[in-house]
């Protein structure tokens, strides 16, 4: 599936505006992970966009989200390692690939980078830093939908969560015109 295309597939299936610049968030990460992982970044960057395609199908039914996704995207022929990893991506399967693993990680990541930048004084991304984060990520009570314990789990990738974060944190800088931020 080209990008074109998997953008119309988004932009048909999720009605919240909100929540596909947050697929474009995870794509940009996911994008940027690849690269530095030596792995593919259109696959990487495809899984990104389309992990919550079902999101508004399955908000009142979470056991069912990335399964929905999963049946639209095997329908469309799409690569069988970016089903996994959207599949294994709400944690209701075991991550085995390293997109998987990456795309867990980042999902939480990408909403508490948000959150940062909205609360930063500047409400830009550009203001952002690694360490602001950070210490937006220690807060208990700050996006609290960011899971802490799901964002950690960049351990997995091998990398530290300053390193993940900063990865991230640029990759989104980079669209940050696109975000709105």
């Amino acid at each position: 599936m080209q990008r074109n295309e998997a953008v119309v597939l988004l932009k048909e299936a999720i009605s919240n505006k909100n929540l596909r610049k947050h697929s474009f968030a995870v794509e940009a990460c996911m994008s940027k992970l690849a690269k530095k992982f030596n792995e593919n970044e259109e696959l990487w960057a495809q899984a990104g966009l389309l992990h919550d395609l079902d999101y508004d199908q399955t908000k009142d039914n979470f056991p069912q989200h990335g399964l929905v996704t999963a049946a639209i995207l095997e329908e469309k022929q799409v690569a069988p390692e970016i089903i996994e990893a959207i599949k294994a991506h709400p944690g209701h399967f075991p991550r085995q690939s390293l997109m998987a693993k990456a795309l867990y990680a980042v999902d939480p990541l990408s909403g508490l980078i948000v959150g940062a930048a909205l609360m930063h004084p500047s409400k830009k991304l550009a203001g952002v830093d690694v360490q602001f984060v950070r210490n937006r990520f220690k807060e208990k009570h700050f996006a609290k939908g960011a899971n802490r314990q799901q964002i950690k789990a960049c351990s997995e990738l091998g990398m530290t969560l300053e390193d993940f974060t900063q990865i991230c944190l640029e990759a989104m800088q980079g669209i940050s015109r696109e975000l709105g931020l």
